[in-house]
């Protein structure tokens, strides 16, 4: 009798890894067993163990995405400058997005089949919260403004992972051009809708 084999974290975070790239460059219709299997270096029988089926996989691949995002937006420490915070919060967008291409393109796909309702929530109920610190809003107002400025921030965000912001010589410029549209942003949005 054979012993049944055991996939450790680092081979699921592999699975993941490869599963992400293969979504956000050939959609999720492209992803099969064999293919992720082979360019993670393991067998098919270790990406039903970990996750049961290619549709459970799609769908640990949105999660982590959503996860390494709520993750980022909770480095943000709360000071006593609301405004600042918020600023850094937009910031902590473009960190994960950066630091997390594939999974940020998958996350905000619909092609996936999986329900994110909750994940989005989660994430957009953080920007809430910062929006009513820093203007002292009432729940629905800040929810219509904070929903502005994750638009506008996702358009940079998506923009330069696109490479589509210009060119600047360093990551420091494009930093910088992030904060200063940020910036215009947060005072465009700040003006109550017409």
């Amino acid at each position: 009798m054979a012993r049944p084999r055991i996939h450790d974290e680092t081979v699921r975070r592999r699975l993941l890894e490869v599963s992400s790239e293969i979504i956000a460059q050939q959609g999720a219709e492209a992803l099969s067993m064999r293919k992720v299997a082979t360019a993670a270096g393991t067998t098919t029988a270790a990406i039903y163990a970990l996750f049961g089926s290619r549709e459970a996989l799609i769908e640990a691949v949105v999660i982590e995405g959503f996860t390494r995002f709520a993750e980022h937006l909770q480095s943000v420490a709360h000071t006593d400058d609301p405004a600042a915070d918020l600023l850094e919060l937009g910031k902590a967008y473009r960190t994960n997005a950066l630091d997390n291409p594939h999974y940020y393109r998958v996350m905000f796909n619909d092609v996936y089949g999986s329900d994110t309702t909750e994940h989005v929530d989660e994430t957009f109920g953080m920007l809430v919260t910062a929006v009513q610190r820093a203007a002292q809003l009432e729940t629905s107002e800040a929810n219509m403004r904070a929903y502005r400025l994750w638009a506008y921030i996702h358009g940079l965000v998506s923009l330069e992972l696109a490479g589509l912001t210009g060119s600047y010589d360093n990551a420091t410029d494009h930093e910088t051009a992030f904060v200063a549209a940020l910036r215009s942003a947060a005072s465009l949005i700040w003006e109550s809708p017409q």
